[in-house]
């Protein structure tokens, strides 16, 4: 398993298939290593189900943020709608993994790819932001023999935002265009929100409220002109993981399954939620601006670094870096230490990462802080979708934040 970098030197495929069993101790693998705790994992997946059945919603959380058939398959278990990806081989991974409906949230105007997963069309929706996106997929669909209409969103945007018909009198030509078109299929509006702002402040959660109107008022338009197949399901979609609570309440007193004159379906795409973080996520967070206790999200994802040197005062280098951890949202966040030889790790106080090179971190700790090499350090992350694409497995632990975190399993990931 030398593919592998989270696993011990010298483990073997069955090493890894009798992790359940034998229950190793973390303390026994090698560093870097970023871990996935199971403890954490479960209580996201059981929290945001509950939480979405309360706002009246669904999900179909994106996927990208782990490429994880398992975890995939567990958000489906827990009541996802499906599966959100971003680019054309991640819909044809979850297509091929057997997901039931894929949300491609972007224009597909590859004719190649079109026609690639024209077979699957019945299970697949994606976007379009203008008239000549729709001519390019209804030109490479019409020779293709679609599985069945392939379902398009028309997506709004929002000025210095980021794809998206801007305004709704473009978004309506987009509409009308699909509406038009032989081999394609009217199904509903999408956007995101996440473009238009990065925090919390009153102005970016009013900018954000502005959209998502507009964006209920582009559905309302498309159903005026009657542009709408006649009785055919609608999506209404938008949602990251930083600004759900909004798009509930605009989005969801429209939803209408099983009695209305059509079924209309309102989807978030929080992909984040499942691993959370303890960065950007667990800043911006919902769940932590507007509740807390027992509804807020947990970290499951951690780094572990070794202490390789002291060179001088108040700087201790770790063997982690670019290459392991997350930087793109926020430098990871020293949180505890484990003394060489020692069992449980304690609260580190007062350390930050300072900057980080391809395989090391520069901490910054303050005068008389006890850490010397060979000490591990724990860290949390910031941003989980830059964390999964670093590890081809990550090592799943039963609680990150026990005295002695044992590893059960190992989560692989599929990235291109």
């Amino acid at each position: 398993m030398d593919e592998f970098k989270a696993v011990p030197l010298g483990f073997t495929s069955a090493d890894v298939v009798d992790l359940p069993r034998t229950r190793p101790l973390l303390r026994d693998f090698p560093t870097p290593i970023v871990t996935l705790s199971e403890s954490a994992v479960a209580h996201n997946l059981a929290t945001m189900a509950d939480w979405c059945a309360e706002a009246g919603v669904a999900v179909a959380p994106h996927g990208k943020t782990t490429m994880s058939r398992e975890l995939w398959q567990r958000q489906l278990d827990a009541g996802a709608w499906g599966i959100t990806v971003a680019t054309p081989w991640q819909a044809s991974v979850a297509l091929g993994w057997g997901i039931p409906r894929v949300l491609l949230a972007n224009a597909l105007v590859q004719p190649a790819a079109l026609r690639a997963l024209a077979p699957d069309a019945d299970r697949l929706t994606v976007w379009a932001d203008s008239p000549r996106s729709v001519e390019i997929m209804t030109e490479a669909l019409t020779d293709a023999d679609p599985a069945a209409p392939l379902a398009v969103l028309v997506e709004l945007g929002g000025a210095g935002g980021r794809t998206g018909a801007r305004g709704v009198e473009a978004a309506l030509a987009v509409a009308a265009a699909v509406a038009g078109s032989p081999v394609l299929r009217l199904a509903g509006v999408a956007g995101y929100e996440g473009a238009l702002a990065h925090d919390a402040t009153p102005e970016s959660l009013d900018r954000v409220q502005r959209y998502l109107e507009e964006l209920l008022a582009l559905h309302d338009a498309i159903e005026a002109a009657g542009l709408y197949p006649p009785g055919g399901p609608v999506i209404l979609t938008a949602g990251g993981s930083a600004y759900f609570d909004q798009v509930a309440d605009v989005l969801a007193p429209r939803r209408t399954t099983g009695g209305g004159a059509r079924d209309v379906e309102v989807l978030l795409r929080s992909g984040a939620y499942i691993t959370h973080d303890d960065g950007f996520y667990r800043s911006i967070t919902p769940l932590r601006r507007v509740g807390g206790g027992r509804r807020e999200f947990h970290a499951a994802i951690h780094g572990w670094a070794t202490v390789v040197s002291r060179p001088e005062p108040g700087l201790v280098l770790v063997d982690a870096g670019k290459r392991d951890l997350p930087y793109d949202e926020g430098l990871p966040i020293p949180q505890a230490i484990r003394r060489f030889g020692e069992p449980v790790a304690v609260p580190l106080e007062g350390a930050a990462v300072s900057a980080l090179n391809d395989q090391h971190a520069f901490v910054r700790v303050r005068d008389g802080t006890a850490v010397e090499v060979g000490d591990v350090i724990r860290f949390g992350l910031s941003h989980p979708c830059t964390t999964f694409d670093k590890w081809r497995a990550l090592a799943v632990v039963d609680d990150a934040l026990a005295d002695e975190p044992r590893v059960i399993g190992m989560l692989e990931t599929t990235f291109g």
